[in-house]
């Protein structure tokens, strides 16, 4: 059995660190399988995380009605409950690590709230405060490095608290904490107090690539000397790490000090390097660097769960912190010969980092006082369902996947759950960058926000986005949910070569104020590069009007750097176009329409941490669905039929493509059906299952005869969605469910062998020459000299029960038509 690199990277002298917690984390006994399985001996937490955990799970559901019951508990008291009581028992099943190392590693972070973050004494209050709740051995409490924490810092080390200090960027910083530490235990050395405080320094990495990439991307596009961007390129993804190495040489140096020697001779320990914001934001780096590039003695790495099962599944270890320090240097050197400020990039990086913080705290506020009032409302639960006669096959089939860890094997890529064959395996692996993408691109909303607020300043009032398929629908049904809010462009959706439907935009517009995003993940989509090619000469060739979305290295983004594209956004290889809903392919035009993207990836995200594999799997949204789907249609209701009220009434199109395209093949699938009619039971055979999407308060009417239909042996699913923002959570939920689906059936949902086959038909038909013109009128295949309407008899008459009859229409898609 091969190693498991997390082990390695713990042998190197990195301890692996969870950056996660959620209730049924522990109580399911997943920690305690990381601990055994993925050499896990700390965790860190923090509010975004809890909020996530409270408000896309039930975890905290019995916690909360206990503390609501009295009613005069504030929201903030009851917060603090929760977490201390998830800190207490993450702290319990670490206590072993706790023990056998020793005390170096073993511990929880608990934080001390940003309302006290620039008040030292306040600070002091809160980390004894919070020290006094937990009353553990082993955890840490998190102080930031603020001027005013950092003398909160030493009180509370001489005091004998073990600290954790964060939001640390800048390695001067470092340095004054450092010695905060080690000035707090001289103060215990010289009142004859043990001092054997554990205490680590977090220092946040991935957020200096994110500010430093930003100034160098303003400086790349002002460039216009190849050289110099060329110069400016080369430093892009390396600031963080260079930093990170600098900090890393600070620490070598202050711990080998006399100063601190004296206090090791008494059992002192290091304050250790913890490296923290260690999932990598940019779609474009690989997703372990931040673990890979800083790796040594003494150090921690805090990592998310999707980063911890990256690097298990394809990192790899080596000393790399001891690696090219003079480049680390010459990076830091470059970067001011440039005009970029790393002291003022690190500042304000603190600055945000407190604001951000308080933020999610207040967003963690809002997500208990809204779940009190579910609560106390009894609306509780994701979904509602009435599965009829599959409801057995689905408990047994969601006790299979719990026993058989699926989820678990989903979050590390074990490609052989779709297909066991070298070749293919490693083809899916390279297909599943969907389950971190909302992640990822929650860092991206701030520079998609302000393209969009440039556009519009410059007096553009309409985007058109030209893609076929993955590229489209999910633009489309934002487009048709949201229209154009104020601020926002009016976003056009060209997935079609019909003339009437091309000349239908050009007139609906005005050519010298639109934007035209041109989105083909393979860069060579013919019609795509059709529709580009049209409209860039009826723009004039303007390339500033243009904004591309492909795959890195095709031969679009080579063609929009050349003809001086206002944007190329290379979005992640490892995504497939029905699957890119929340990556730039969905996220960019939505931007430019004025949709609320932060709110729509905190949705997602929420999403993805409840298909988790901390969350058992009945409990599992997404996994749930999963298992719905499969045993419907082993049970013979492989029609997936699909309702959703305005403003969602779109959201069909783009289930249809993920559906159809992922699992019709092999012989086997599922058939989606949307916009169809709601009829009553007697119209339909015993080939259905009914999806529906419910808004709070809705009054769609669909809900009285799904009722009639499940009354009458049809299994019927309400997703309940708390407002049209729920896109977001929907499209990773579907994504989710569909990859389970295709598991359990043993379809691999991420090749697409007849849309190749179908694209290299129509290259061969177009490479013989023209092709030929069909006029106006009726045309059938079948017996000749057949009427039409004997033709169609003929066709329906070889339709038995269960099939279905596609009709593909090549119209100008209006709602007359």
């Amino acid at each position: 059995m091969a190693k498991n690199p997390l082990f390695e990277l713990a042998e190197a002298g990195t301890s692996v660190w969870l950056d996660y917690i959620r209730r049924s984390l522990i109580t399911s006994g997943e920690l305690q399988r990381m601990i055994e399985e993925d050499a896990v001996v700390g965790m860190t937490s923090n509010p975004t995380i809890f909020e996530k955990a409270i408000g896309g799970s039930s975890d905290y559901d019995e916690a909360l009605r206990n503390l609501i019951d009295g009613n005069n508990t504030s929201d903030e008291e009851i917060m603090l409950s929760l977490i201390v009581e998830d800190i207490q028992m993450a702290a319990d099943v670490l206590k072993p690590v706790y023990d056998q190392t020793k005390h170096k590693d073993g511990y929880v972070s608990i934080e001390v709230l940003p309302r006290v973050a620039n008040d030292t004494k306040a600070t002091i209050t809160m980390a004894h405060d919070l020290w006094e709740r937990v009353r553990r051995p082993n955890i840490f409490v998190k102080i930031p490095a603020t001027d005013e924490g950092l003398p909160a810092i030493e009180e509370c080390i001489a005091d004998g608290l073990n600290i954790n200090i964060t939001l640390m960027f800048s390695v001067k910083v470092y340095e004054d904490v450092a010695r905060a530490y080690i000035r707090g235990l001289q103060r215990r050395a010289k009142a004859g107090k043990p001092v054997d405080i554990a205490s680590v320094a977090s220092f946040f990495v991935s957020r200096v690539d994110t500010a430093v990439d930003k100034l160098l991307e303003q400086k790349i596009a002002a460039a216009s000397d190849p050289a110099e961007r060329q110069r400016l390129q080369n430093l892009l993804g390396k600031a963080a790490v260079a930093n990170a190495k600098l900090a890393y040489q600070a620490f070598q140096r202050i711990f080998n000090e006399p100063e601190f020697e004296a206090l090791r001779s008494q059992d002192a320990r290091v304050q250790r390097c913890l490296w923290a914001s260690t999932g990598t934001k940019n779609p474009h780096y690989s997703d372990v660097m931040y673990v890979e590039e800083l790796i040594g003695p003494e150090t921690v790495n805090t990592m998310p769960q999707q980063t911890m099962m990256a690097f298990k599944e394809h990192g790899e270890v080596r000393p790399s912190l001891l690696e090219n320090l003079a480049g680390a240097e010459q990076v830091m050197r470059e970067l001011a010969a440039i005009g970029i400020d790393m002291d003022k990039v690190t500042y304000d990086l603190q600055v945000d980092g407190v604001k951000l913080f308080a933020d999610s705290i207040t967003k963690l506020l809002e997500e208990i006082a809204h779940k009190k009032q579910q609560l106390r409302a009894g609306e509780v639960g994701a979904h509602d369902a009435n599965l009829g006669a599959i409801d057995r096959a689905v408990d047994g089939r969601l006790a299979q996947l719990e026993q058989a860890a699926v989820v678990r094997r989903i979050s590390e890529k074990d490609a052989a759950l779709w297909k066991s064959n070298g070749t293919i395996e490693k083809e899916i692996r390279d297909r599943l960058g969907w389950l971190q993408v909302a992640d990822r691109m929650e860092e991206r909303v701030p520079e998609l926000d302000d393209l969009r607020a440039q556009l519009v300043a410059e007096g553009l009032t309409d985007a058109v986005l030209m893609g076929m398929g993955g590229s489209s629908l999910a633009p489309e049904v934002f487009r048709q949910t949201f229209g154009a809010p104020k601020g926002g462009l009016n976003v056009h959706v060209l997935d079609t070569t019909d003339p009437a439907a091309i000349t239908a935009v050009e007139r609906s517009i005005d050519l010298r104020k639109t934007a035209f995003i041109v989105a083909s993940k393979s860069g060579t989509t013919l019609e795509t590069l059709s529709h580009y090619r049209y409209f860039f000469e009826r723009a004039g060739r303007n390339g500033r009007q243009f904004i591309a979305i492909t795959d890195p290295e095709t031969s679009l983004a080579d063609e929009a750097t050349k003809r001086g594209f206002r944007r190329v956004f290379l979005n992640p290889p490892d995504i497939g176009g029905r699957y890119s809903a929340l990556s730039y392919f969905g996220l960019v035009p939505a931007a430019l329409g004025g949709v609320d993207l932060a709110a729509l990836l905190d949705r997602a995200a929420t999403m993805t941490q409840a298909c988790s594999p901390s969350v058992p799997v009945g409990e599992n949204p997404g996994a749930w669905l999963g298992a719905v789907f499969a045993e419907s249609a082993k049970a013979g209701r492989d029609k997936i039929t699909i309702f959703a009220p305005a403003p969602l009434d779109s959201f069909g199109l783009w289930a249809e493509q993920l559906i159809a395209e992922s699992t019709g093949k092999e012989g086997k699938g599922l058939v989606p059906v949307a916009d169809e009619a709601l009829g009553p039971p007697e119209v339909y055979g015993n080939d259905r299952l009914f999806i529906r999407l419910a808004l709070p308060d809705g009054n769609d009417g669909d809900a009285a005869r799904l009722g009639a239909l499940s009354k009458a042996g049809h299994p019927v699913v309400t997703l309940k969605l708390n407002d049209p923002l729920s896109l977001g959570a929907e499209f990773f939920r579907w994504e989710y469910a569909i990859a389970v689906a295709g598991a359990i059936l043993g379809i691999n949902v991420f090749d697409q062998p007849n849309v190749q086959e179908a694209k290299d038909l129509t290259r061969k038909v177009l490479s013989e020459g023209s092709p030929p013109t069909v006029g106006e009128g009726i045309r059938w295949a079948g017996q000749p000299g057949a009427t039409l309407d004997a033709a169609i008899q003929s066709l329906l008459a070889q339709v038995h029960p269960g099939d279905y009859v596609a009709l593909l229409a090549y119209i100008q898609p209006t709602a007359e038509n």
